[in-house]
């Protein structure tokens, strides 16, 4: 009986700390832009601009927790390719501090600089399969437009955030956000570079709440 009772004991221990740290999930929907230009191939993102208003076509969001998290020991390096005289991705979330690198792909010269506030710099012109990769270390939290200076047509976005706890929707504006923290937080919805919805959360671990931006 002791050792019944010991075995069930031992396995209530490694059971419990992993039900605690499970953490808390939110998921909803966001109510995305229409869609006013013809279909992008699948996965593959543009930014336009209407009336100084750059958001990604067809329109996805980026949904994450707003509150003062610890800075993580490492954070992986990004990448922002140039393919086919594109940003690859149009848009990327980071969390503060990512170093992000920009390879060319395309058989031309590419020439990326940025004028944002948050992050001004200029590559310069680099070839081909440039070695090393130009990177660049985003160090400040905000919105980063990303242009080309032979190839005017292109733009792209790097959001800096504050936080690791973010997720991209998809074209139908759901998404789903897990592993964390117990807590009242903001959750906000980036959607464009003028537009970004929020609401306040309280978080239970092993909860998972249900949070729409209409």
């Amino acid at each position: 009986m002791r050792l019944r009772g010991l075995l069930w004991f031992n396995a209530l221990f490694f059971i419990m700390p992993v039900t605690l740290l499970a953490g808390a999930v939110v998921e909803g929907r966001v109510e995305l832009p229409k869609s006013h230009s013809a279909p992008v191939q699948a996965k593959r993102y543009e930014i336009v601009t209407k009336g100084g208003v750059l958001s990604t076509q067809p329109p996805v969001a980026v949904v994450y927790l707003d509150g003062v998290f610890p800075s993580p020991a490492s954070l992986p390096t990004k990448e922002v390719t140039q393919k086919d005289l594109t940003f690859v991705p149009a848009l990327l979330p980071i969390r503060v501090g990512t170093k992000v690198e920009f390879p060319n792909l395309d058989e031309t010269y590419h020439n990326i600089f940025s004028y944002s506030p948050a992050k001004r710099f200029d590559l310069g012109r680099y070839r081909p399969e440039e070695r090393p990769i130009p990177v660049q270390i985003f160090d400040k939290p905000g919105l980063i437009t990303l242009r080309c200076d032979i190839h005017e047509h292109m733009r792209g976005l790097i959001l800096v955030l504050n936080t690791s706890y973010f997720v991209m929707t998809d074209t139908n504006g759901h998404f789903r956000l897990g592993g964390l923290p117990a807590g009242r937080y903001t959750l906000k919805a980036w959607i464009d570079s003028r537009t970004t919805r929020e609401k306040p959360v309280e978080l239970k671990n092993g909860q998972t709440l249900h949070v729409d931006f209409p």
